[in-house]
This record gives C-alpha cells, structure tokens and sequence, in this order.
C-alpha cells in the first residue's frame, strides 16, 4: 500500500494524541498502584485480607470522580470561551478600529488611498441597491 507523499507518518501525524494517550496510561496505572496499596495497607490495619471485589468500586469510582472533575472544566472552558468570542467580548475580538488601521495601512502599502477605496465601495453599494 504506497502512502502519499505529503501524507505524514501516523507517528508524527498523531503525536499529540499519542503522547497523551500514553500520559494517561501511565497516570492511570499510577493511580491503580497507589490505590492498590493504599486499600492494601487499610486492609492489613483492620486485621482482614485484601479482596479484589472491594478494591474495583473503590478505583472506579475514583477514576470516574476525576474524570467527571477534569471533563467538566474541560467543557466549561471550552463552551464559556466560545461563547464569550461569539458575544465579542473585549477579550477575544480585536476591536474594530485597530482592525480598520491594520486595512488601512495594507491598502496604503498597496498605492490605495483608504478613504477613495471607501467611496468607491459606497457608490458600488448604492448602485447594486437600485438595481
């Protein structure tokens, strides 16, 4: 199966997700180990032998109250900032007068006077209105 030549390699296409992936891996078995210990030793002090049946509920609820923690701020800032750039808060619109000067100077640079380019534009405007 040939590949394209402008086609990354998948490694280096998905490097992101992969690492990523591979931290949550590794943080996950983290939490496992940790907890299988600590369930252990909680065991152990009240004289009764480890049980895998008690130990599952325990983790799972963890990795899911941490998940449920991390998706929903995850979600909120992703919704909120979104909304926030779609309402045109101060904070993510350029305003609308520096986006004017950056026209004006890139139409100036080009041999265009801004304010006949905006003339033109109106009278252009108006005609396609009376047609």
């Amino acid at each position: 199966m040939s590949r394209s030549k402008n086609r990354p390699r998948f490694t280096k296409a998905y490097s992101f997700g992969i690492v990523t992936g591979l931290l949550f891996l590794l943080s996950w078995l983290g939490q496992f180990l940790f907890q299988l210990a600590e369930v252990s030793n909680d065991a152990a002090e009240h004289g009764t032998n480890f049980e895998w049946s008690e130990f599952w509920p325990q983790f799972f609820s963890a990795t899911f109250e941490n998940w449920q923690s991390e998706f929903l701020q995850l979600v909120w800032q992703a919704a909120g900032l979104s909304l926030f750039f779609f309402w045109g808060s101060s904070q993510s619109k350029e305003g609308d007068e520096r986006l004017e000067a950056k026209i004006d100077r890139l139409l100036t640079e080009q041999g265009v006077d801004p304010a006949e380019f905006e003339y033109r534009e109106e009278e252009k405007a108006e005609a396609e209105q009376r047609v």
